[in-house]
């Protein structure tokens, strides 16, 4: 609900305060007083687009400001959760332009963008002016009109849990489908790429010991002679060099007696001559195992030409690095097995989804078509109630393929002349009729439908006498539990006010304003008299203006 209104330094509005009631607001005055730049304020805090233009002193900004009772509202809440705003008793939405053009808007004191601000305001306000038929020729109000009247509630949420599911497994079927496809397209070159690492059966780090081991063998004469010659100076020569050591040690034990010396020098002696044995041992094992092979050397050749030749080919400098492109191969052919097992098993949960999506939407569907001939008959009344005895709506309904809110193409079609021929709401001209055409729908589904504050902006234009009246009756049935703000020109909508408010122009130095006083019972005695009347009431528009407001 809109508690109050702020608004300073816009168009012919100096600065003026609004405290509105919770049941049916009416604002009225004089043509050209300000009473729809009022409704422009209001839009610039619902998240309208700035215009400069608007500001009246170009020395300082424009400040719009409203405050919304909003604590019990669960999607409001909700949004302020979301959105990290600071949660309070009374909502409060600002809206700032400077006179450079600069547009700032506020909600609950923290800054947030036009989109936020429109989000929002989607909650709080329902704005409708003459000629505006967005809301009433958008079939998702449309389809929520219906569901309203049908209570679908329950089977929506079944209903969107099953679409959600089934559209995410169509996604996910689908890009299986894009993935088995690249992955045939890709599986004759893996395949050719796998088998022929398969077919070289590399081992682990096997190129790097062939190369070590050709090194090896190309070498093995030079290797041979140099341990043959070093075997022979340590063991076998003349004077090998053990035997030097072994007498040298001798020589120097048989006076170890006499120096304190030479018990440890002489133990060395011998300690280098049992090592120099064991690797002249050494070296002649070594020996023993090398031999020239010219037919392993043409293999080791071979195979590291076919190993050089896969590493050049997948870009790579060790066998270990060729052996995990295998793998990676390998695990991509194995892929392509497994897809088709997975398609066949996501295949089936599309099907079974599909067919819960349908099921519940058909008792949707039928849900809404059994609510047509009710609603359309009472839309008929409330048409003929509010003046339009000729108009009448057609609701139609088409199966579709499934979508967020069922499987029913939903249209509301208007005849406002009993012509029999029935079209879409959005190519209907007269902005009166679909005004009231609204007003009516709005009023069946009103108890329904969590409708935010109610604002009708002049769209009792064209209408008087009796119309007016219904129009006012209806207006002040919806007021009973909701807020209801209406800008009129008519005294029989005036008179349901629960307060009334008056705009008017006043001099105030060397310029002209606009301001607004909320009426006492006896200036909206006054005031209605002067609608039905003029300037100077009868006695009888007196009379008759007390009249509307007893009633």
């Amino acid at each position: 609900m809109l508690q109050h209104l702020f608004i300073n330094n816009y168009a012919i509005i100096d600065e003026l305060e609004i405290d509105f009631s919770s049941g049916m607001n009416i604002i009225t005055g004089e043509t050209g007083a300000g009473k729809s730049i009022i409704i422009g304020a209001l839009n610039l805090i619902l998240g309208e687009r700035a215009d400069t233009s608007a500001l009246v002193n170009k020395e300082k900004k424009c400040i719009i400001e409203g405050s919304f009772s909003a604590e019990d509202n669960e999607a409001i809440q909700r949004f302020l959760k979301e959105n990290d705003l600071d949660e309070q008793p009374v909502l409060s939405v600002r809206r700032e332009i400077t006179n450079a053009g600069k547009s700032r808007a506020f909600i609950n004191d923290t800054p947030v963008t036009l989109t936020q601000l429109h989000e929002l305001s989607e909650m709080l306000v329902d704005l409708h002016q003459q000629f505006d038929t967005l809301s009433l020729s958008d079939r998702q109000f449309q389809t929520n009109v219906l569901d309203a009247l049908a209570d679908t509630h329950n089977f929506l949420e079944k209903y969107r849990s099953a679409y959600i599911s089934w559209r995410q497994s169509q996604k996910a079927l689908q890009e299986l489908l894009e993935q088995k496809h690249q992955f045939e397209k890709e599986s004759d070159y893996n395949q050719f790429q796998y088998d022929e690492l398969a077919a070289l059966a590399l081992q682990e780090n096997e190129l790097e010991q062939l190369e070590t081991e050709l090194k090896m063998l190309s070498n093995a004469e030079g290797i041979k002679s140099a341990l043959v010659r070093a075997y022979g100076e340590l063991a076998e020569g003349e004077q090998p060099i053990t035997q030097q050591l072994k007498s040298l040690s001798q020589l120097l034990n048989s006076y170890s007696e006499y120096h304190q010396d030479l018990p440890e020098l002489t133990e060395r002696l011998r300690s280098a001559q049992i090592e120099l044995s064991d690797i002249a041992s050494e070296l002649e094992r070594v020996n023993d195992s090398i031999l020239y092979d010219a037919e392993r050397i043409e293999v080791i050749n071979e195979r590291l030409s076919a190993g050089y030749r896969l590493q050049k080919k997948h870009g790579v400098a060790s066998t270990n690095e060729l052996l995990k492109i295998q793998q990676q191969l390998e695990e991509k052919l194995q892929a392509v097995l497994n897809i088709g097992d997975q398609i066949a098993e996501l295949e089936k949960q599309v099907a079974n989804f599909e067919k819960e999506v349908y099921a519940i939407g058909e008792k949707i569907s039928q849900a809404r078509k059994k609510q047509l001939p009710a609603f359309e008959k009472k839309v008929k009344e409330m048409l003929t109630q509010v003046g339009m005895p000729n108009a009448s709506l057609k609701v139609v309904l088409n199966t579709r393929e499934p979508a967020q809110d069922g499987i029913d193409d939903i249209e509301f079609l208007f005849d406002a002349n009993k012509s029999g021929q029935y079209k879409p709401i959005n190519k209907v001209a007269s902005g009166g009729e679909l005004s009231r055409l609204m007003l009516c729908i709005k009023s069946l589904v009103a108890e329904k439908m969590d409708m935010p504050t109610l604002i009708f902006d002049e769209i009792d234009t064209g209408i008087s006498g009796e119309a007016a009246k219904q129009v006012g009756i209806i207006m002040k049935q919806l007021a009973k539990n909701r807020q209801v703000i209406c800008i009129t020109h008519q005294p029989q909508i005036a008179g349901k006010a629960d307060a009334h408010f008056f705009v008017y122009k006043e001099n105030i130095g060397n310029k002209v304003v606009t301001n607004i006083r909320q009426l006492s019972t006896e200036e909206r005695v006054t005031a209605i008299a002067q609608m039905l009347s003029g300037a100077t009431p009868t006695a009888a528009a007196i009379q008759n203006a007390r009249e509307m407001i007893e009633q």
